[in-house]
Formats: C-alpha cells, structure tokens, sequence
C-alpha cells in the first residue's frame, strides 16, 4: 500500500528503510523523500515507526542496550535555507537515553 502519493512511496519501503536505521519520519524523509512535498503521509510514517518498524528503537523501549556512535559536542554552523526541514513535520521527541555498553 503506497504511505505517500506524491512519490510512490509504499509501506513496505518505509519498513525497510526504518530497518537500515531510519527511525524517525524526518530521517525517512531524507532517505525517500517521504513527507516532503504535501506532508499528508507524515502521520502514517509514525504510525509505521510506531509499531515496531524500527528496531533500534524498539530495543530502546525494551531497555536493552544499544550501541551508538560517538556525538561530537563542537557547535555546528546553523543549515543553509535549503538544508533545512520542510514545513509540516511535528518536532521530533526528545530521544530516550540510550544505554551505554563498555567497547
């Protein structure tokens, strides 16, 4: 079943991009495209992500650990009018903390 119209984007494509990584729609935006143009679909993204497409965020609300890359703190130049979000996407929530496991 298509998620989004305007690009042909299906449900299952949003499964498998949830499953390479992308766990919010923002992030399934960047990868497809998804939610970028009317933004009708962006509810329907959530829904898939919210019932388990991700499974790093499913291991997250399970608490079990997950392993996440180092996060630079130096300040980062604000984006470019053209990198930045389309209108129409909710703020993101703020992410749970994850558990750190000794490397």
């Amino acid at each position: 079943m298509y998620v989004c119209s305007c690009f042909g984007i299906t449900e299952e494509q949003v499964r498998e991009h949830a499953a390479a990584g992308a766990c919010t729609p923002r992030q399934i935006a960047s990868e497809s495209k998804a939610g970028t143009d009317c933004g009708s679909c962006v509810r329907r993204i959530q829904g898939i992500l919210g019932r388990g497409a991700c499974p790093r965020r499913a291991a997250l609300e399970r608490g079990e650990p997950v392993l996440t890359a180092q996060v630079s703190t130096a300040p980062q130049a604000a984006p470019r009018q053209s990198e930045q979000e389309p209108a129409g996407f909710p703020a993101e929530p703020a992410p749970a903390q994850p558990l750190r496991t000794a490397a």
